[in-house]
């Protein structure tokens, strides 16, 4: 095995990044009481750092967004711990470098000395992969310590979970990222920065500290000496990015953002997390099957003209497509917002799904089967069957649910919209449906129809 996979990464030492290193990287705390926010974690008596101070780490996994100090935080507890720090890669490494790894590791621990196995971006080694870290974890040969941004409860395996602690770490405030730049433009003199520009930093930033720190290294390399930090060349300087990944966690909290908002009826909030999608790239088809479902999931039959809206609007996009066609949908999403809400449809096929999982599969009652040939005739199919639209009423007595099921009633209507106009003809038909009912108890009861084939 080559040396040179773990040669600089055996303790961390205390030089300290080079001169000419990033300014993100010569930032990067040493101690707890350096690390910006995560005063959940790292306050005074906070379980994690007493076990950090009590050299009584656990594997752990730490979950959080981007530059949130993922491993800023293992490099300090193994700087506290005395351990031997190994950074690991899931992008750069597999089963054979594991193996490599934790041969080291092995070889440490009878050595008197500890490693803390930091692994990068977790979520993307395989189960096979993860699989090979059980063993070593179990037998305390490593202090695993996974960061991830994606929920660890999808993405690590179970067995893995249970041998670890989550630690949830959140994004950084506005406040804690203009305090770190600050500090920044202390300790590296830059004397051109105001306030108002760290604002604006922090903003851009969304919470994530390496890229406010890029964002000011680049902006006063791109300003001339003595020349103020303006937003403009922060702006410049950001290419700004938005929190969001299509395929991750974030994809489905923000959908589920929208799906609620409109369901709160809240069309300001609603059109918020619409933007958030389409500007950051989501596919807008995706969007609009989800306004589709929802205007007959949460809407219904209180307004069935949110149906055809949310199809229009999916229309209007495919007619004139970006960036004009962003407005179909934000006209789409306030309609729905303001729209009467009723999930009487959504509640009534939910109750039929588990009637038609948890029951039998009757066969269709004879008087409502076609009966195209003799043969099937003879069978008795259709007989007893009433044709609606020879009865005075329009609507007969007759049963359509299999003998099982017979009375059963999924759909409630609810007195919202215009549902509460589809609640009035149902009731009606009820009625009518009794006094038929009674009508043909009176008469001795109903025979075969001399319409039966309708």
């Amino acid at each position: 095995m080559s040396g040179s996979l773990f040669e600089d990464n055996q303790g961390l030492g205390t030089a300290g990044p080079p001169k000419d290193a990033p300014l993100a990287d010569r930032m990067r705390p040493q101690t707890l009481d350096e690390i910006a926010g995560q005063s959940h974690l790292l306050d005074p008596g906070k379980p994690l750092r007493t076990a950090i101070e009590r050299d009584q780490v656990p594997s752990m996994i730490l979950w959080g967004p981007p530059g949130v100090g993922k491993t800023t935080l293992a490099q300090v507890i193994a700087r506290m711990t005395k351990a031997d720090f190994i950074p690991f890669s899931a992008v750069l490494s597999g089963i054979k470098e594991i193996k490599e790894v934790m041969a080291v590791a092995e070889k440490t621990k009878r050595m008197g000395r500890r490693t803390i196995l930091f692994v990068d971006e977790i979520h993307r080694f395989n189960k096979a992969q993860q699989d090979a870290f059980l063993p070593h974890v179990e037998r305390g040969n490593v202090v695993l310590i996974g960061a991830t941004t994606e929920n660890p409860s999808f993405e690590v395996i179970s067995a893995l979970l249970s041998r670890s602690r989550v630690f949830v770490l959140k994004a950084l405030t506005d406040d804690d990222i203009v305090a770190l730049l600050r500090r920044a433009v202390e300790r590296e003199k830059f004397e051109t920065v105001d306030d108002e520009a760290l604002k604006a930093i922090a903003t851009i930033a969304n919470g994530d500290a390496r890229t406010a720190l890029n964002i000011l290294e680049l902006a006063v390399q791109g300003t001339g000496k003595g020349q103020p930090v303006t937003k403009q060349i922060i702006e410049q300087a950001a290419q700004r990015q938005l929190l969001y990944d299509k395929t991750g966690e974030e994809h489905f909290n923000i959908i589920s953002a929208l799906h609620k908002s409109l369901r709160n009826s809240d069309a300001d909030a609603s059109l918020y997390w619409l933007a958030r999608m389409l500007e950051a790239g989501e596919d807008p088809m995706y969007v609009l099957r989800r306004l589709v479902r929802f205007a007959s999931e949460d809407i219904g039959l209180a307004d069935p003209r949110a149906l055809r809206i949310a199809l229009d609007a999916r229309d209007a996009f495919n007619f004139i497509g970006f960036p004009e066609g962003k407005l179909a949908l934000a006209q789409c999403v306030i309609y729905l917002a303001a729209a009467p809400k009723s999930n009487s449809v959504y509640t009534a096929y939910s109750a039929v799904v588990e009637d038609v999982e948890t029951t039998r599969a009757e066969p269709v009652p004879l008087h409502i089967r076609n009966a195209p040939t003799r043969l099937m005739k003879n069978l008795g199919y259709g007989k007893g069957y009433q044709y609606a639209h020879d009865t005075e009423e329009k609507v007969s007595d007759m049963d359509c649910l299999p003998d099982s099921l017979k009375g059963r009633r999924y759909f409630h209507p609810q007195e919202i919209g215009e549902e509460a106009e589809v609640k009035r003809r149902l009731d009606e038909t009820a009625a009518k449906k009794k006094s038929s009912e009674e009508k043909q108890r009176r008469v001795g009861g109903a025979g075969s129809h001399p319409k039966a084939e309708r």
